[in-house]
């Protein structure tokens, strides 16, 4: 029994999509055409100008992309300069038809509209002059056609214009929320100290050997580290979000991720290597929001059955590494969820990457740096 790929039968786009609707267009031409030569076979100037006329229309088709405007005019032209030279009514019409949809599908409403204007006056007047093959039905006809190819064209270019629009909108969603996140993190840590330093402040008195000097640097530099934290990051709160009261999520609440994952049927396994040690509360919540993304998008895109998860701890920097054994061509490799951690990781100095492997499977691995511990001063007596 044979068995057939349906992957492999695919339709062109691009550039030989443009070929292949030339080429096709040329070829009915020169069947229409060939009702011209008789029996004898007997081709006249007339017939010689409209078979080049007609190659010349098809041929400059493939050249829209880099010249729309200027391809567009030439097509209409060149179409209805065959159209006085045959006596046949020839398919060449579709060239300048997909040409003006390429250029309402780009945005460009005003030539598009013109090059249609242009044609319904061309077959307009043929029907006046009395041409036999074009009557008012053949310019009612071609009219509504054309506005069509112009609505399908707008639509187009207005579904491009949503898509992009969406996407930014995404990305900029993505940086207030992690600003949001950095806020409430840093903004916690920087109370904590400011409430510890007042305390400590406050018990001075009975302990005058706590060095009121540095808890005053700390409180007065905890104190104007929030003010410029929050003159900054605090307008990208939004009006009715309410502030979180749990703690923001780490590399300790992996486990969670990966129960979870584990439920929705795929098999996760997680490998440490290093030394564990606290870490910053960004560096924290940058890598379990990496692997909560990686973790969704294995269960949503690849297909996958199996996960690995790898955590290298080294002191000034984590790294991490989420491969899974799906299809990674089914992946989107630039959708909002790999712009997001990407976002994140850069938004620590650290690197992101998310590529196929070479048998297959999907790999998003992460680089995040953090300063290193303080040396101790060490004070010779």
């Amino acid at each position: 029994m044979i068995h057939l790929d349906a992957t492999r039968f695919r339709l062109p786009t691009g550039r030989h999509a443009d070929l292949a609707l030339a080429g096709i267009v040329l070829v009915l031409c020169g069947v229409a055409e060939g009702q011209r030569l008789g029996a004898q076979w007997h081709a006249n100037a007339s017939l010689i100008a409209s078979w080049l006329l007609a190659m010349l229309v098809c041929a400059a088709l493939p050249l829209r992309r880099r010249h729309p405007v200027a391809v567009g005019w030439f097509t209409v032209l060149g179409t209805g300069a065959y159209h006085l030279l045959s006596t046949v009514d020839g398919p060449l019409v579709i060239v300048p038809i997909a040409a003006l949809y390429a250029l309402a599908a780009q945005g460009r409403i005003q030539v598009s509209v013109a090059l249609a204007a242009v044609m319904v006056i061309g077959v307009g007047a043929g029907a006046l002059v009395g041409t036999g093959d074009v009557t008012g039905t053949a310019v009612f006809m071609l009219t509504g056609w054309l506005v069509a190819v112009l609505a399908l064209g707008a639509m187009r270019h207005g579904r491009l214009a949503y898509a992009e629009e969406h996407g930014r909108l995404r990305a900029t969603q993505e940086r207030l929320r992690i600003a949001r996140e950095l806020h409430d993190v840093i903004g916690h840590t920087m109370s904590m100290i400011h409430v510890q330093a007042s305390s400590t402040l406050h018990r001075m008195p009975k302990n005058p050997d706590l060095a009121p000097e540095a808890l005053i640097a700390i409180k007065q530099s905890s104190k104007d580290g929030l003010r410029d934290l929050r003159a900054t990051l605090g307008v990208l709160r939004q009006a009715d979000e309410a502030a979180p009261t749990a703690p923001a999520p780490g590399l300790s609440r992996i486990g969670e991720l990966i129960s979870t994952t584990k439920r929705a049927g795929l098999d996760v396994r997680i490998e440490r290597h290093g030394t564990v040690a606290p870490l910053p509360a960004a560096v924290e919540l940058a890598a379990y929001r990496i692997v909560q993304e990686s973790l969704t998008n294995a269960v949503r895109h690849s297909g996958a059955l199996h996960v690995v998860i790898d955590l290298h701890h080294g002191e000034r920097e984590v790294s991490l590494s989420v491969t899974d054994d799906g299809h990674g061509a089914a992946r989107p490799p630039h959708g909002s969820g790999i712009a997001g951690m990407t976002e994140r990781a850069h938004a620590l100095g650290g690197t992101l990457s998310a590529a196929t492997g070479p048998a297959g499977g999907f790999t998003v691995r992460a680089r995040l740096p953090f300063p290193g511990p303080p040396r101790a001063d060490r004070r010779s007596s």
